[in-house]
């Protein structure tokens, strides 16, 4: 079974009002995780270890093992981007009270939550992604990883919210202002009901 591009749940319109313009999200989820996808089919199809394979099962058997990086590559930035659409909102930026609740626990505020996760994007040299996640023991942390890392691969916990800090994500919104992206994703953005659902 070929894994599949899976299909926005709003219009690729929907989120110009929040600063995300439909050319974004045309070139992000219609080309570049299109070609993933497609670049993972390839992969699976010409190793017999990895047909019938989930994807997390995928991200397992490769990460770190430097003569499968391409297919770790393709693997976890299609996991990351199915993450990702997940994480945007047209009616994005309000934050649930459980969800807040924890953010307060964990940063002492949500605006010190906020700088942390900022501060975690801006600060990926290059290509990568930030995380809110949850550690195994229930306490959430800011985290960021490179290229396609994600946490699901490096154990760190449980992805709740993650944003795509490569510059195909806001170059052509943002220009080079990786900083007011960003931004513009906690307030403007940002599900924090799927973060909230990600919650163990």
């Amino acid at each position: 079974m070929a894994f599949e591009l899976p299909s926005l749940t709003y219009a690729h319109a929907a989120l110009a009002e929040r600063g995300m313009s439909q050319e974004t999200l045309e070139l992000h989820h219609d080309k570049h995780h299109q070609a993933y996808v497609t670049a993972l089919n390839g992969f699976v199809e010409a190793n017999a270890d990895l047909q019938g394979k989930t994807l997390e099962d995928i991200i397992s058997l490769t990460y770190g093992d430097p003569a499968r990086a391409p297919v770790f590559n393709n693997a976890g930035q299609h996991w990351n981007h199915i993450h990702f659409w997940n994480a945007l909102s047209p009616a994005g930026g309000a934050m649930p009270g459980k969800l807040e609740a924890k953010i307060v626990e964990a940063f002492g505020s949500v605006d010190q939550f906020k700088d942390a996760f900022k501060a975690a994007a801006v600060g990926q040299f290059g290509s990568g992604w930030a995380w809110l996640i949850q550690k195994a023991d229930g306490t959430l942390a800011v985290t960021k990883t490179p290229n396609g890392v994600n946490p699901l691969a490096t154990g760190e916990g449980t992805a709740l919210l993650g944003l795509d800090v490569w510059e195909h994500s806001y170059y052509v919104d943002f220009r080079n202002r990786r900083p007011d992206y960003v931004t513009n994703f906690l307030d403007n953005l940002a599900n924090y009901e799927f973060a909230e659902a990600n919650l163990a």
